[in-house]
């Protein structure tokens, strides 16, 4: 999830900022003339951006807080684009299998807001009584491990967290990252800020994409963008609206509070889950 900054210079001098989703040391992000035509066009082909991308560690971060892995841009994805409006809930192709299903989650490294967001995070989802449950864990082996990274502001953005997508064997992404950027959070993270980037990173990690993927200037301004087909699923969930839904939980960008799950987004998650 990402937020938007921009300086405010009249009189005041302050500045606000407007949150989207990214990753623990400082990355800048890569000129596209540093990325080859081939990885290019798989990106473009999978229906993403090919503007703002970031070299990942697993792959390629791409609209700020989504890691396409070499397994999805090398991959046969086949069908899976249903779209009939800018705004509704979308899932991708790949969605966790097994169900019912614990999910255990490991904190690394990180301070106590980022364990406190972790732990709200994981309670909403429970709440919802879902075939799919979170359990933090302090020890053995996590099925998503939360750690951070460092990343400064990049044109009139920042991210705040990233995360990737379920695998075609049906596990869940393996890796949230939470920026660590002073910029991001400030010195002393709200816990609920933390935890509603947390909430948006795991709807990543079980199959959900941007409720606005087709049109993201509804929570991040800016033009409209137009993400275009997909192979890697951009699929409608049956029940969600078919316009805006403001507030939603995977909205692109943050709003800069404490964004929770709304009507339509338990719609969806107790469709899929």
């Amino acid at each position: 999830m990402r937020k938007i900054i921009a300086s405010i210079a009249l009189l005041t001098l302050s500045t606000f900022v407007i949150i989207s989703c990214q990753k623990n040391k400082t990355e800048p992000a890569v000129s596209t003339s540093d990325i080859s035509v081939d990885v290019l066009a798989k990106i473009k082909n999978l229906g993403f951006s090919t503007s703002g991308i970031v070299k990942d560690e697993d792959g390629y971060r791409v609209e700020g807080d989504i890691v396409l892995t070499n397994e999805l841009l090398n991959g046969s994805n086949t069908s899976s684009l249903l779209r009939i409006a800018n705004t509704e809930q979308y899932r991708t192709t790949n969605l966790v299998t097994g169900l019912p299903r614990v999910i255990k989650i490991k904190v690394s490294n990180l301070g106590t807001a980022y364990v406190q967001g972790a732990d709200l995070a994981i309670s909403r989802y429970n709440a919802l009584g879902l075939r799919i449950t979170f359990q933090r864990i302090t020890s053995g082996t996590p099925n998503i491990t939360i750690k951070g990274f460092n990343q400064g502001p990049s044109g009139g953005y920042i991210t705040l967290g990233s995360s990737g997508f379920p695998t075609r064997q049906g596990n869940p992404y393996s890796t949230v990252k939470m920026n660590t950027n002073q910029y991001a959070y400030g010195s002393n993270p709200d816990v609920k800020y933390v935890g509603s980037v947390i909430q948006h990173e795991l709807g990543h990690c079980i199959g959900f994409r941007h409720t606005d993927y087709m049109d993201r200037s509804y929570s991040c301004g800016g033009s409209p963008v137009n993400e275009g087909a997909s192979n890697i699923g951009a699929i409608l969930i049956p029940g969600t609206p078919s316009g805006p839904d403001a507030n939603s939980w995977m909205l692109s960008c943050s709003n800069g509070g404490d964004r929770t799950f709304n009507s339509n987004d338990k719609v969806a998650l107790n469709y899929l889950y």
